[in-house]
């Protein structure tokens, strides 16, 4: 809890992966992926409660394992390939409502992007509820290589184009203006625009900035051996 708000965690973990099977109980520098996202929830001093939202009984298992409760599963229907990520948050805080708790914050933190530094969750809960303004928070990372200005695409005659178009020419990196891209290190929203928008994303939407090295997210096994490589490193830089 944070100036009297309640919080919850709800980390996305459903059993299905194509690209990656398996990928959330994957052992990633000697632990399921999963368990990196718990872990740093479980280090949070304001966090309220944390919830592992999946229908997978193998992770409700390394959750509990890690001290956590899982007291229901997600249901099938909100768990296929298509199913969007507000629906198991929703269902999450649907059935805590029923079982008499209410939250004012829900915090989604993602297993896909286990590269959290020390304390980013609880600065980021700060942040927004600081903020009267803010609805929601999302972390960035800045792009440092695919900028959108300088993507292409190639068009139906089989030739190159510019994926957005731009009227001034871009010849040298330092020419273009700052971009970032969503990573799932942390997603805030408060509940009632939670409810309201479905999403994370309104016109009151404000930024938690992440460092270089966060600027991953495992979709696949280069991604995954990517991600395991920083993380040695950055154990063996900490000590």
């Amino acid at each position: 809890m944070y100036k009297k708000k309640k919080i919850i965690a709800v980390i996305p973990a459903r059993s299905g992966s194509k690209r990656l099977v398996n990928k959330n109980i994957k052992k990633l520098n000697g632990k399921p992926l999963v368990e990196w996202t718990i872990k740093a929830a479980l280090s949070s001093k304001l966090i309220d409660k944390i919830f592992v939202s999946t229908d997978s009984q193998r992770i409700r298992d390394i959750s509990t394992g890690c001290g956590l409760e899982v007291s229901f599963l997600r249901p099938s229907k909100f768990s296929k390939d298509k199913s969007p990520t507000w629906e198991a948050v929703i269902h999450a805080l649907d059935k805590f409502k029923e079982m008499g708790e209410k939250f004012d914050y829900i915090a989604l933190l993602e297993p896909t992007s286990p590269l959290r530094a020390k304390n980013d969750i609880d600065k980021a809960i700060k942040k927004i509820i600081n903020n009267s303004k803010a609805e929601t928070l999302v972390s960035l990372g800045k792009i440092y290589l695919e900028h959108p200005k300088i993507s292409k695409k190639i068009n139906s005659k089989k030739f190159v184009d510019p994926y957005i178009a731009v009227k001034k020419k871009i010849h040298q990196s330092q020419e273009l203006d700052i971009a970032y891209f969503p990573y799932g290190v942390i997603y805030l929203s408060n509940v009632r625009s939670f409810y309201k928008n479905k999403t994370f994303y309104t016109s009151k939407t404000i930024p938690y900035l992440i460092e270089r090295w966060q600027n991953y997210e495992i979709d696949d096994q280069l991604d995954f051996n990517v991600v395991e490589n920083i993380m040695k490193k950055m154990e063996k830089k900490n000590g």
